[in-house]
């Protein structure tokens, strides 16, 4: 007769075994290699910025599943489990259900109303469920959360000279050069600028994102600018080492080349760190990654809400 499942909250220097936890559960190779970088952003990493909660479930002493919950910073009521993982053995055997039942226990009395099964930026390790961890579907639906949205990635292929996300962008740039703009690698102190013309800009997290990319180990950005003023960005390594965003280009600067040159700069800073493969995540213009990098659509994520009952 299987042990009991028992959930408990998890302190930070649990941290290491939670990684360990996700190496085996997390199913996708991709996911598995990157398990400690997906800790950190989720765990101490976003703790900086929100409510975030640790939660494990053991059967006996023995660890058998974890989750990741936090308090969205920016949508007062608004919940998100960022991570869930159960042991490939203790799968369809209650231990994600539990897991997603406490979680909204904890998340109900730091006073959220509605909980998403979606990423909560700027520190998400996925934009919602991969629709090919079916388990985690499957939990989703038993416990009555809705699909509300899809989202995609795309994959930059970046293990051979020839790649289209690999072409020189040193033409580009001497066009651009002519016109005035430089295109260089942005520096810490470039941080405050860029954070407030990505809130004046675009709103949204993305200043968040460019505050993990900038002057982080594993991670990047680069910038264009004429007489001092920004016209773009791009930013990689922000919340997982493979991942490439965000980027963006002033309005006014809109077709001029120098979203690609951007782009592609970034792409051949993560080549030269040894990887062969890009995500590009949580993607908007779909024909602008494809025509400038060749990338193509590869991993798609549903995403979930639920309103909570009044108790």
């Amino acid at each position: 007769m299987d042990a009991e499942i028992t959930v408990t909250e998890l302190t930070a220097d649990l941290a290491p075994t939670v990684v360990r936890l996700c190496q085996q559960a997390l199913d996708l190779p991709e996911d598995a290699a990157e398990a400690a970088s997906i800790v950190d952003v989720l765990w101490p990493r976003a703790s900086a910025d929100r409510p975030v909660v640790g939660l494990g479930a053991y059967r006996g002493a023995d660890l058998v599943g974890v989750l990741i919950c936090s308090v969205s910073s920016a949508e007062p009521g608004i919940g998100h489990v960022d991570l869930v993982a159960v042991h490939s053995d203790q799968r369809r055997r209650g231990v994600g259900r539990a897991l997603l039942q406490r979680a909204e226990r904890v998340l109900a009395e730091r006073g959220v109303t509605e909980v998403l099964l979606a990423g909560n930026p700027p520190y998400y390790a996925w934009p919602g469920i991969d629709v090919r961890y079916t388990p985690a579907v499957c939990a989703a639906l038993a416990l009555g959360y809705q699909q509300d949205r899809t989202a995609w990635n795309m994959t930059a292929d970046l293990s051979y000279d020839g790649s289209p996300a690999l072409r020189s962008t040193e033409a580009a740039q001497r066009r651009l050069a002519d016109q005035g703009v430089t295109v260089r690698r942005a520096e810490p102190a470039d941080l405050p600028a860029l954070t407030a013309f990505a809130r004046s800009t675009f709103g949204g997290t993305w200043d968040g994102e460019l505050a993990g990319s900038v002057g982080r180990a594993d991670a990047g950005c680069h910038l264009a600018e004429r007489d001092g003023e920004l016209l773009g960005f791009a930013a990689y390594g922000s919340s997982r080492p493979s991942w490439f965003g965000p980027m963006g280009t002033a309005p006014a600067a809109e077709g001029s080349g120098i979203g690609g040159v951007l782009l592609r700069r970034c792409l051949r800073d993560l080549r030269t760190a040894g990887l062969d493969r890009a995500q590009i995540g949580w993607v908007g213009p779909v024909p602008f990654y494809s025509g400038s990098a060749g990338a193509r659509i590869e991993r798609v994520f549903f995403l979930y809400r639920k309103t909570l009952p009044i108790t």
